[in-house]
C-alpha cells in the first residue's frame, strides 16, 4: 500500500465519520453502581465492550440516555445506554430514533436472556419481547417488533420458585463473568456484521 493509499482511507474514514448516523445500537440495563455486574446489565457491559473496542467513551447526556459514536464496519452508529431503568428503555430508544430518522432494521437491541447458558447467544431478526420489560417498553413505544437483537445468555434461575426479579439483579460469579466477557466480545463482531448487511453470517457464527 502507498503513502497515497494510506491518505486516502484515512480521508474516506473521516468523511464516513462525519456523515449521518446510520445506525442505532442499544444496550440494555439500569443505571447506577448497585447494578454494575448484574445479569439484567449485560446489554451495558456489552457496549462498554464495543466502545473500548472503537476507543470511545459513552459518556454524552442525550436522548435520556449515555451515548457516544463510532464508526463501525463502515456505518457511523450511535451507541446507547438507556438511563430510565430497564422497564421505560423505550422512552430513550424512541427519542433517539425520531431524531435521527433511524427505521427499526436500523435498531440493534443488546440485553439479556435468562433462557440461554452464560457466554451463548442468540441473534434474532424480530420478535415478541418474550417476557422482557425493556424490549416490552421497546416495543410498545416504538410502535415496531421487526428490530435486530442480541440476546446474551445469563442462565436459568436455579429452579423454578426463584424469584426472576432477585435472579436479573444478582451479580454473576467469577466462572460466568468470564463466560460473559467472551460474549460480549462476539457480540461486537455481530455487531460490525450486522451493520454490513450480513446478519445471516453473524447468525450462522454465533447464534447458539
Amino acid at each position: 500500500m502507498s503513502i497515497f493509499d494510506v491518505f486516502d482511507r484515512i480521508a474516506s474514514d473521516s468523511n464516513k465519520s462525519n456523515g449521518k448516523i446510520e445506525y442505532i445500537i442499544v444496550g440494555l440495563g439500569n443505571p447506577g453502581m448497585e447494578y454494575d455486574g448484574t445479569r439484567h446489565n449485560a446489554g451495558f457491559f456489552t457496549i462498554d465492550t464495543l466502545a473500548s473496542q472503537y476507543s470511545t467513551e459513552i459518556n454524552r447526556l442525550k436522548f435520556k440516555g449515555k451515548t457516544s459514536e463510532a464508526v463501525i464496519g463502515g456505518k457511523r452508529c450511535l451507541l446507547l445506554k438507556p438511563t430510565t431503568y430497564m422497564n421505560n428503555s423505550g422512552e430513550s430508544v424512541v427519542q433517539a430514533m425520531e431524531f435521527y430518522k433511524i427505521d427499526a432494521e436500523n435498531l440493534i437491541v443488546i440485553y439479556d436472556d435468562i433462557s440461554l447458558d452464560p457466554g451463548k447467544l442468540r441473534i434474532r431478526r424480530k420478535g415478541s419481547h418474550g417476557g422482557h420489560n425493556g424490549i416490552r417498553s421497546i416495543i410498545e413505544l416504538t410502535g415496531r417488533d421487526d428490530f435486530p437483537r442480541i440476546k446474551m445468555g445469563v442462565g436459568k434461575k436455579p429452579h423454578p420458585d426463584y424469584d426472576l426479579a432477585k435472579w436479573v439483579l444478582g451479580k454473576f460469579g467469577k466462572e460466568d463473568s468470564a463466560k460473559l466477557r467472551e460474549a460480549a466480545e462476539n457480540a461486537c463482531r455481530c455487531i460490525e456484521l450486522m451493520v454490513q448487511g450480513k446478519t445471516d453470517e453473524a447468525m450462522n457464527k454465533f447464534n447458539s
